[in-house]
């Protein structure tokens, strides 16, 4: 017999690490039919027949977000057999107000309270006997981080499901309303069936008009709203939330008990730090400096530096070469394994250890609850920039993968701020961009932090200037979405959740390397050594790439970046492939620059790349390819998020315009500060930033029209 429970709770309650626990790696994700909110669902371990569909974090089952509309729809629409309620303990008040949303649905309900070794820790007790009976519903202690508790919520709620049907909710609201809500569910009748009525009768209550809309038969109970109301001098709405949080603060006396009543938590103290006005910023800055020079200098770099010499260099490809030698290998056969398959994605594999440390580093951060502090400092500077904390939170997303981080953008209900955020958050350096980091960091700035360190804050600086710049143009005019975050409680992250945040991140890395990090350098590999001067032919020597079929094709494009200070062939090839995958900007300088051999003069692959580029070249190359267009993965879900083929070309045309502007900027003015003289190129730099600065500064415009209105009619 299939079994269908579904996860609800709300945001930072420990949701997901529920949901892994619970299905392991029994997952698949795909969207929710008819929108583009991202949908988990997993076989329990404990029971396959049991399928555990993981609703988007909520704050209760009102339409005000695209995710409170999808989980009442499924939960309404898919009844599930039962429901699993994850509450964190040591926010219990608040979290039971979507208890008590959950309750009057009709459907079974295990709550599960998370995080309960922090409420022991701080002294306090929770009679879960007394909860249960107070809500009518079983009710079990978890710690989705360690593991307790968790399979004894799992069987309860398979056990709950396996009784079929489901009860009216045992809470009661003061005699007038309930006279309303008896009233109201006898005008519903029979076109809801007697478990669900409740729920139907609070919201038509409330005045919802998406249930009311999704009913067959919607019945007029104005006559009744508007007397209670005029009754109890208030609106519907607020007096249904007053009822809840009533009977929650009578459920909470009964059964809860703080030992400290004023005295301020662990985290709280820790907060009047971190998320000072003053310290935020500085601690964030700090933290993320430790982060790269961790990842990114030290031990990263360690690791990076025996996988690409004793392990590549000095291993594998004097063994390939030897073997194709003495096997009799064709030689354009060996030339592609070794100078394009091994040179390529060796080069980019390279730098997965980097990577993995930096991941490693993130989840440490997310799963201590450093994180979510971090979106309401930004919060702080955010909104004086037209841009609210919503919109960091897919910055946070963006370190890992771009793709991911355009889809958290749905979280954000204004249609403006949602697109700019779209546009802008691909600033910030995905896991793809950070072995071009480490590239330019290791061969051109001799490994410095500073570097590393300055493209995360190149990228905040960036939306933060476009937010400004934006903000003050028509289209996205007006006040930012106001921004709510539930802030948890500081806690040792698990070995297993820091290990499965890095492998998820770092698999999908490792995977475009076999897929299409290989063909894109099996295609560079090819161009480069074949040319068709004096008919088709492969090159013999590697010095002979600027008469190859690439260089051709780089040198038509190579004078638009001559003013950044990188306009070889060489340079233009890496920057354009990098459109398809990030990772290809270093597999194609590992073909273009020999990663696979030895120069005659001695340089290696690092030595040869910092030749071709100066500081000045080498850190707008790094800027430009940080701030232009993602790759096509993450242009996809530009474009599916956009839903508008205009309002995506804007997007894709500001991002690489805005960033062959600043590039020029980098370039122009680093080499005017080191003496380089006055030239053109200085002059159209210094047009730029005054063009910059004017756009900054200038008075913003008022909104008048809708803002969907502007391009290309989309809503």
């Amino acid at each position: 017999m299939s079994i269908k429970i579904a996860l609800a709770g709300n945001p930072n309650s420990g949701k997901t690490t529920l949901f892994n626990g619970l299905t392991g790696s029994n997952q698949y994700v795909g969207n929710w039919p008819g929108v583009t909110v991202e949908k988990k669902e997993g076989r329990m371990k404990w029971d396959k027949e049991a399928t555990l569909v993981d609703l988007p974090g909520i704050y209760s089952l009102s339409p005000y977000t695209l995710e409170e509309v999808v989980a009442r729809n499924v939960l309404l629409g898919e009844r599930p057999d039962a429901i699993i309620n994850i509450v964190d303990g040591t926010n219990l008040e608040r979290n039971l107000y979507l208890t008590t949303q959950i309750l009057e649905l009709g459907i079974p309900v295990v709550m599960a309270i998370n995080m309960m070794d922090l409420v022991e820790k701080e002294g306090d007790k929770i009679n879960t006997e007394r909860l249960g009976k107070a809500l009518g519903c079983k009710v079990v202690e978890i710690s989705a981080l360690k593991g307790t508790g968790v399979q004894e919520a799992a069987q309860a709620a398979i056990a709950a499901a396996k009784e079929k049907g489901g009860q009216r909710p045992i809470h009661k609201y003061e005699d007038k309303i309930e006279t309303a809500l008896n009233q109201i569910e006898a005008r519903i009748g029979r076109s809801v069936s007697e478990t669900e009525k409740r729920f139907y009768a609070v919201k038509l209550f409330e005045r919802d008009s998406k249930i009311a809309d999704s009913m067959t038969q919607i019945p007029n109970v104005e006559d009744i709203v508007s007397a209670v109301e005029a009754a109890m001098d208030d609106d519907a709405e607020s007096i249904i939330t007053g009822q809840r949080y009533a009977y929650i603060e009578k459920v909470i006396k009964d059964s809860y008990t703080k030992k400290r009543k004023t005295a301020m938590s662990t985290s709280d103290k820790i907060d009047r730090i971190v998320t000072n006005r003053i310290l935020g910023l500085p601690i964030f800055a700090a933290v993320m400096f430790l982060v790269y020079y961790i990842s990114m200098v030290t031990v990263g770099a360690a690791l990076t530096d025996w996988v690409n010499g004793p392990l590549f260099e000095e291993t594998i490809l004097p063994g390939l070469a030897d073997f194709f030698k003495t096997a009799g290998v064709a030689g354009w056969l060996s030339g592609l394994v070794i100078d394009g398959i091994v040179a390529g994605v060796g080069a980019v594999l390279g730098f997965v250890p980097q990577m993995l440390v930096l991941f490693i580093c993130l989840a440490i951060l997310e799963g201590c609850g450093y994180m979510a502090r971090v979106a309401f400092v930004m919060d702080r500077v955010f909104r004086k920039f037209g841009l609210s904390g919503k919109s960091f939170i897919p910055m946070l997303v963006g370190v890992g993968c771009g793709v991911p981080a355009v889809m958290a953008s749905r979280t954000i209900e204004a249609d403006r701020d949602r697109k700019m955020t779209i546009m802008t958050t691909t600033f910030i350096p995905c896991g793809a961009k950070m072995p071009i980091v480490a590239l330019i960091a290791g061969a051109i700035f001799d490994g410095n932090p500073w570097v590393t360190t300055s493209v995360y804050f190149v990228g905040v600086a960036a939306i933060v200037v476009s937010g400004i710049i934006l903000k003050k143009t028509k289209m996205f005019a007006g006040d930012p979405a106001p921004f709510v975050m539930e802030l948890p409680a500081y806690h040792i992250p698990t070995f297993g959740f820091v290990m499965r945040s890095m492998w998820e991140r770092g698999w999908s890395f490792i995977k475009k390397a076999g897929t299409i990090i290989l063909l894109s350098t099996i295609v560079v590999w090819f161009l480069s050594s074949f040319s068709f001067q004096g008919g088709l032919h492969m090159l013999d020597d590697v010095l002979e790439q600027n008469t190859s079929i690439l260089a051709s094709l780089g040198n038509l494009l190579a004078w638009i970046f001559i003013p950044l200070g990188f306009g070889t062939w060489q340079a233009t090839v890496a920057a354009l492939t990098g459109l398809v995958a990030k990772e290809n900007v270093v597999g194609a300088f590992g073909i273009l620059y020999g990663f696979a051999e030895v120069a005659e003069d001695g340089a290696e692959y690092w030595g040869q790349l910092a030749a071709a580029f100066t500081p000045a070249a080498g850190y707008a190359f790094l800027v430009f390819n940080l701030l232009c267009a993602p790759c096509f993965a993450a242009m996809g879900a530009i474009k599916r998020e956009m839903n508008n083929t205009r309002w995506f070309w804007f997007a894709i045309g500001y991002q690489c315009v805005f960033a062959y502007l600043v590039a020029l900027c980098v370039n122009q003015f680093w080499i005017f500060f080191a003496g380089g003289g006055f030239g053109i190129g200085t002059a159209a730099a210094m047009v730029i930033f005054v063009g910059f600065l004017y756009l900054l500064f200038r008075p913003a415009k008022e909104e008048k029209l809708p803002v969907h209105s502007r391009i290309g009619g989309a809503a």
